[in-house]
């Protein structure tokens, strides 16, 4: 079985659940499954080169979003293979998720993401379309834009983002703008920047919050099998 090293904590868990044993390393920032025990290289953005190295792995799996390409670049001089992931959207998903377990070993699709795909061709038609801004940061106020992971996962779920055309991906928006967009529901996740009931709501004057996990609008693994379940709970009960 190759050794492998995960910079991108989704693909961590989608490592470990598949290939027990694969992983000799994993970021700071990958905390599923919760007992995982391999070696912490550091972060998602600022990983010891160094101590990749020194792990002698096979190969390394990244994503071109999510990780520096001065890193990436810095490890394949140093002779190691990196796999880069994009995924802008559900069905990218998928097709990365297949392409990086078989680099790491797997012989065959493993069940849990045939569960996902499912659970993903199964949505019903939404209805009513409700439009949203999705903050994903404050201070300053950044927002999910055009072309995103987030954004594909809301939009199937009937949640249209009011930035999604913005020329950014992730633009800056002062909370001013924000509320006048004049948005149905402020969509909150708890990553990157943890918002909570106390922490976010207060500051969009009354306007429906969805507080949502951030490790199921973002994440790219094994959550995918439950994320439109609880991602829909969660968008409903700010709704009534």
């Amino acid at each position: 079985m190759p050794r492998v090293v995960s910079l991108v904590p989704s693909l961590t868990e989608a490592v470990a659940v598949t290939l027990p044993g694969a992983l000799v390393g994993a970021t700071a920032w990958c905390d599923h499954p919760g007992d995982l025990d391999v070696v912490r290289i550091g972060g998602t953005k600022n990983p010891s080169v160094d101590a990749i190295v020194k792990l002698g792995p096979d190969l390394v799996v990244a994503n071109e979003e999510e990780n520096r390409a001065v890193d990436l670049t810095a490890l394949r001089e140093a002779g190691v293979e990196v796999l880069v992931t994009e995924v802008r959207g559900v069905p990218e998903a998928f097709t990365e998720l297949d392409r990086v377990l078989r680099a790491c070993g797997a012989r065959s699709r493993p069940g849990w993401l045939d569960e996902a795909e499912s659970a993903w061709a199964r949505l019903p038609d939404p209805g009513h379309r409700t439009r949203a801004v999705v903050p994903i940061w404050r201070r300053p106020w950044m927002v999910v834009g055009r072309d995103t992971f987030a954004g594909d996962v809301l939009a199937r779920l009937g949640v249209d983002n009011v930035y999604g055309g913005h020329a950014e991906r992730y633009p800056k928006v002062p909370v001013e703008e924000l509320r006048a967009a004049a948005p149905e529901v402020v969509v909150l996740p708890d990553e990157p920047y943890r918002f909570t009931a106390d922490d976010g709501p207060e500051a969009f004057g009354g306007l429906p919050c969805a507080l949502l996990s951030g490790r199921h609008l973002t994440w790219y693994g094994p959550s995918l099998t439950e994320a439109p379940r609880v991602l829909g709970e969660a968008l409903r009960a700010a709704l009534r």
